[in-house]
């Protein structure tokens, strides 16, 4: 979206506004990936022999006012921003019930902010009522709002540590399902114990904002991508490119929605249904290979990377194609042969805890990465900020600094947000948590959070760093380390599994809330977007996502009644990974099956090495090799999702083909429309659930022999 660019002379030629908006994209693409400074910076701006800038973004708003901080904060913003949270929220529910692969839903939470806001300001606007345009920064807030809310869904463990605490999922895992290793979930301790826990990180970091976007510069790349879609969409050009974007997710949420409502009428009994249509036999159905015709995949694989959706594919070959139908036939000797199909004792028991070693694996190796890129990036900016360079005459050298850059530095010192606020609220808020956090879960001593709160600060600031170096929030990382550490301090006795899960929750709930903070603030600064407002509008956001994503999550869990077992139609894979995790921590390796450890050994080196050979070899043969992470998914759940995000990265990757530009510019649209009409179906879906309204066909495929026998019993 060149702020330059000449507007088509026929007022709206869809292929020149696609590729001038896609020619900056790939110019910032290729900027931010740079790292450093002028990573930073973004599309700032470079001086011309002639003395004007090139690519000047602030230059296009110059003659724009900014608006105040409270006139950023609308009625307008926040009530746009809740109706997407909650279609977001239900949106994340789902994918984590399901298969735990959450795209970034941020482009497409600016993108319809960006469109309901107009469509609002376009209807006020005829009847001579508009008294506050619409701008970036608002864009911006709505933004901000959203995906503080929808993140809440994430990182409350609704599909991990807190739904790893219920008897349904204890159940399956054979060890430590005693009384005070459960909490089952409950609407009312959920919401008190997120937001017990969720605003804490909110002021972790705050003091540090300007250190971290000003004086050191970090990328953060996804909000640099989102300041400058953001700032596009506000262009004339950007805007024309806004409104098609929209119009094509419509068209597909739309379809998306349908399909979803047409395929209900064949799921009236267990196993019905298109998504347990075998298309590729029957036994690749028995061992979970199969297309499932959701969209809702077919849009995450449209949204993830090539080698994301081929990893997945490969993991799913690799442990349902060749390694569990050859331990299966170890049943007897490896096992038991008597085991019930679901004992951790036996194959299920492989298919987790080699799960787990590939994760655990793969999160270390980028840990251990991403902390020391952190160190030496870290000690290089306090060398650079320790001494200035001179030039012959003894004069220090200052550094040009461009328009842009110059502007944005200028509004985002501008409103301060007092250190006061920040000590003072994390004090008060890790005091109500160390005195309330008991309460909720009694296993969980006071002692246990104020050692997680003295360093949850210094774990925050490492995350956010890296996070603004790398684009990789290791969250979940520090999560499990605090389901280690304090499941074993607690001891198996003492409810040590319990205590895990809790502390997991606290701990990533604290450097997860720090680090989108900070990238949020990033997107502030780059759009002009006043702290004060963004740290509100996050504060909101949070508030939203604490009430909305237990409602949701309750919604599911009283409308469908196998939530949370394997096989079902929401299995909510990671709970158990979790709640092994943290047997694992307690027990030991007592529990695990024969020859399981070894395997696990394995698997760990293997993710581990697999790392190490992608870091070192060049980046054009790095691309090729898959993803341990994302290998790991469907070892547990199958891989029937897995095809249906590599027909969505074909979908992509024949598109790139024909038309790069379009791709680029309506790829993501195309990925959200059927990712959000599938999602927000679950709504109506959940509805008639509870309404015992059940569908009217059962859509049932049988082999030959089985139909004969059935039409024997019949009498047919």
């Amino acid at each position: 979206m060149a702020p330059h660019a000449t507007t088509p002379a026929n007022g709206g030629d869809e292929e020149t506004v696609v590729e001038e908006a896609c020619a900056l994209r790939h110019r910032h693409n290729a900027t931010k990936n740079s790292g450093g400074e002028e990573g930073a910076r973004g599309a700032s701006s470079q001086p011309l022999a002639g003395g004007e800038e090139a690519l000047s973004v602030e230059r296009a708003f110059e003659d724009r006012a900014v608006p105040s901080w409270r006139e950023q904060l609308t009625v307008r913003a926040f009530v746009v921003s809740f109706f997407l949270a909650v279609m977001f929220s239900i949106i994340v529910m789902k994918l984590n019930l399901t298969t735990g692969i959450i795209p970034s839903l941020n482009v497409s939470a600016g993108l319809l902010g960006f469109f309901f806001v107009r469509l609002w300001t376009a209807a006020i606007e005829r009847m001579g009522l508009l008294k506050q345009p619409f701008t970036r920064q608002e864009n911006t807030v709505i933004q901000t709002c959203v995906v503080a809310a929808y993140d809440i869904a994430f990182s409350g463990g609704f599909g991990t540590y807190l739904f790893g605490m219920s008897e349904t999922i204890a159940k399956q895992a054979t060890e430590a399902n005693d009384a005070q290793n459960i909490k089952n979930p409950h609407i009312g301790w959920m919401i008190g114990f997120l937001f017990l826990a969720s605003f804490v990180g909110l002021f972790a970091l705050v003091p540090l904002r300007k250190i971290m976007i000003v004086d050191y510069k970090l990328t953060y790349p996804s909000g640099t991508a989102t300041a400058y879609l953001i700032n596009g969409f506000h262009t004339p050009e950007g805007a024309k490119l806004a409104r098609k974007q929209v119009k094509t997710l419509g068209k597909f949420f739309l379809f998306s929605f349908f399909w979803g409502f047409f395929q209900w009428f064949y799921t009236a009994g267990d196993n019905c249904g298109f998504q347990s249509f075998p298309t590729l036999g029957l036994q690749a159905y028995k061992n979970r290979f199969y297309f499932d015709f959701s969209p809702t995949y077919v849009g995450v694989g449209m949204i993830c990377p090539h080698i994301v959706n081929v990893s997945v594919l490969l993991g799913g070959i690799l442990s349902w194609g060749i390694m569990w139908p050859l331990i299966g036939n170890k049943k007897g000797s490896w096992y038991s042969a008597a085991l019930s199909e679901g004992s951790l004792h036996g194959l299920p028991g492989y298919r987790v805890f080699i799960s787990i070693a590939l994760i655990l694996g793969d999160g270390l190796y980028n840990f251990v990465k991403v902390l020391i890129r952190t160190t030496a990036g870290f000690i290089t900016m306090m060398k650079k900020n320790s001494t200035l360079p001179v030039s012959d005459n003894g004069n220090p050298i200052t550094e040009a600094v461009s328009f842009d850059d110059e502007r944005r530095t200028e509004l985002f010192l501008k409103d301060q947000i007092p250190r006061s606020v920040a000590y003072g609220g994390y004090v008060a808020v890790a005091a109500i948590s160390i005195g309330t956090l008991p309460q909720v879960f009694p296993q969980l001593k006071w002692y246990y959070i104020l050692v997680a709160y003295i360093f949850a600060p210094v774990l925050a600031f490492c995350n956010a760093y890296g996070t603004g170096l790398t684009d990789w929030s290791l969250a979940s990382t520090y999560g499990k380390l605090a389901i280690f550490i304090f499941g074993a301090w607690a001891g198996a006795s003492h409810g040590g599994v319990l205590v895990g899960l809790a502390a997991c929750g606290v701990m990533m709930s604290i450097v997860s809330t720090a680090a989108d903070l900070m990238q949020d603030f990033k997107t502030g600064y780059l759009t002009l977007a006043s702290p004060r407002s963004m740290f509100i509008s996050q504060v909101i956001g949070t508030a939203m996502g604490c009430v909305i994503s237990p409602c949701v999550f309750w919604l599911f869990y009283k409308a469908f009644t196998n939530i949370g077992i394997s096989g079902s139609e929401y299995p909510a894979p990671y709970a158990i990974v979790y709640r092994n995790m943290a047997i694992l921590g307690v027990d030991g390796f007592s529990s695990l099956p024969k020859n399981c450890l070894t395997l696990c050994y394995v698997f760990f080196a293997a993710a581990i090495v697999i790392n190490l050979i992608r870091d070192l070899v060049p980046p054009k043969v790095a691309r090729f090799i898959p993803l341990p992470m994302a290998m790991a998914i469907p070892f547990y759940i199958g891989s029937y999702f897995a095809i249906d995000m590599f027909i969505g990265t074909a979908i992509l990757f024949a598109w790139e083909m024909v038309s790069k530009a379009k791709a680029d510019a309506f790829a993501p649209a195309v990925a959200s429309g059927l990712i959000c009409g599938d999602g927000i179906w679950t709504l109506p879906q959940s509805v008639l659930a509870l309404a015992k309204v059940k569908p009217p066909i059962c859509m049932k495929f049988l082999s030959r022999s089985v139909n004969a026998k059935v039409d024997g019993f019949l009498g047919n």
